[in-house]
């Protein structure tokens, strides 16, 4: 998998529900190389770091080959790389192949595998539409964030590459089914609890869906 583009975003104002509120996802391309910090991504704006940024979600990847399908959703927008509020647009990456906890050279940065992208109502504000909330979860290719491991620089042309696969065989689509799933797989939930890769509020929240025995 290769770095289709680096994108880094400047602090926006937006309206919402009567309230001014800022944000960081309308990011664009950069010429130059992004530093990937042990928290988040250097020059880049994390305008609310409760959900944003941080050991868990330092950096967020979004793969290049679903920008077609939105782009035909969307096509009076302004396209560019950084669309989807994205770091680092990979070409190829597919969710079933991002095993939880892996680790992968990313530049001369290295990065693990944590947790999908949950959208909320700011992507519907760089859409333009909330409705994007919705079909973003049930198209099923929300991207991975990923922790630093070993913080260094990322290039576009650079390659995003395996280099310790975890062996449980969770992920990044398996955990952002059972996120939304109405029957939430009992077994995976058990899995789940003990995959240090995820951040312990989002264990604890899928903890709360473990049945209880007789």
């Amino acid at each position: 998998m290769k770095v289709i583009s680096t994108n880094v975003g400047k602090p926006t104002s937006f309206e919402w529900q009567g309230k001014t509120e800022e944000t960081g996802i309308f990011k664009f391309p950069v010429a130059e190389p992004v530093f990937l910090g042990s928290t988040q991504v250097s020059k880049d704006t994390i305008s609310d770091p409760k959900h944003h940024g941080g050991t868990f979600k330092a950096c967020y990847m979004f793969s290049s080959t679903y920008y077609p399908y939105w782009e035909e959703r969307y096509p009076s927008l302004d396209w560019d790389w950084g669309m989807f509020g994205e770091n680092i647009t990979v070409d190829n990456m597919e969710e079933t192949e991002l095993i939880i906890g892996s680790v992968y050279s990313l530049g001369n940065a290295r990065v693990q595998i944590t947790i999908p992208r949950e959208p909320c109502y700011k992507l519907g504000v760089r859409f333009q539409d909330q409705g994007i909330i919705k079909a973003f979860v049930d198209h099923g290719h929300p991207g991975t964030y990923v922790r630093v491991l070993k913080e260094g620089t990322v290039h576009k042309g650079d390659v995003f590459l395996l280099q310790d696969q975890a062996n449980h065989g969770v992920s990044v689509s398996d955990l952002y089914k059972v996120l939304y799933s109405k029957e939430k797989d009992q077994d995976l939930l058990h899995i789940l609890q003990g995959l240090e890769a995820i951040p312990q509020r989002t264990r604890k929240k899928l903890g709360r869906y473990i049945k209880k025995g007789p």
